[in-house]
């Protein structure tokens, strides 16, 4: 698998472009559109975390098992949340994508799915990935329909795995796409994105 150095993707509606510090502002208001720092099954940093967010994931990024993104809306700039590939490990060509949300105004629109064409094409087409990975908590229901939606395969759970920020400890959701299965997907994505709508 080739390096994961930062990039910048785009398509559609938005732009993914590589997380610094100067988008602690735009995290927090969208954020901010609908709270989602509450759910407790979520990474949303609070408005008072999102510095020290954004220094974790850059710690990642050095580290070198992440590569966090900002996602732009394509027109305004405007920061519409984030996303990430993660736990990244070239020796078997794996990467996950995760630590991903989205302002509440534009959940369920073509900002994920466009996000994840963008992210899955460069993983497999780019980089060369063999296989990339989801893992979402086990109550976080949307986030697996979500998953599901892509056409990743549900690989099983991890029992009492990671803390939640409340202190209970989360089951975790593991999905994955392999190579082999990714132009089906890719099809699917395309045509999710252009399909007539009722």
């Amino acid at each position: 698998m080739r390096p994961v150095l930062p990039v910048e993707l785009a398509a559609g509606p938005i732009r993914l472009v590589p997380l610094t510090a100067a988008h602690a502002p735009g995290l927090q208001a969208a954020a901010a559109d609908g709270e989602l720092w509450n759910l407790r099954f979520t990474s949303v940093p609070a408005p008072d975390e999102t510095a020290a967010y954004i220094d974790t994931a850059l710690a990642g990024q050095a580290a070198g098992h992440r590569l966090p993104f900002a996602v732009l809306d394509a027109r305004s700039s405007e920061v519409l949340g984030s996303t990430s590939y993660h736990d990244i490990v070239p020796a078997i060509a794996r990467l996950e994508i995760g630590y991903t949300w989205y302002a509440q105004r534009v959940q369920r629109s073509a900002v994920n799915t466009t996000a994840k064409l963008l992210l899955l094409t460069h993983a497999f087409e780019t980089l060369g990935a063999q296989l990339v990975g989801w893992r979402t908590d086990n109550f976080n229901h949307a986030s697996q329909r979500a998953i599901e939606r892509l056409g990743a395969r549900r690989d099983g759970v991890i029992r009492h795995h990671a803390l939640r920020r409340d202190g209970t400890v989360r089951d975790t959701v593991m999905y994955s796409l392999t190579a082999g299965e990714w132009p089906e997907v890719k099809a699917h994505l395309h045509w999710q994105l252009t399909r007539p709508r009722p």
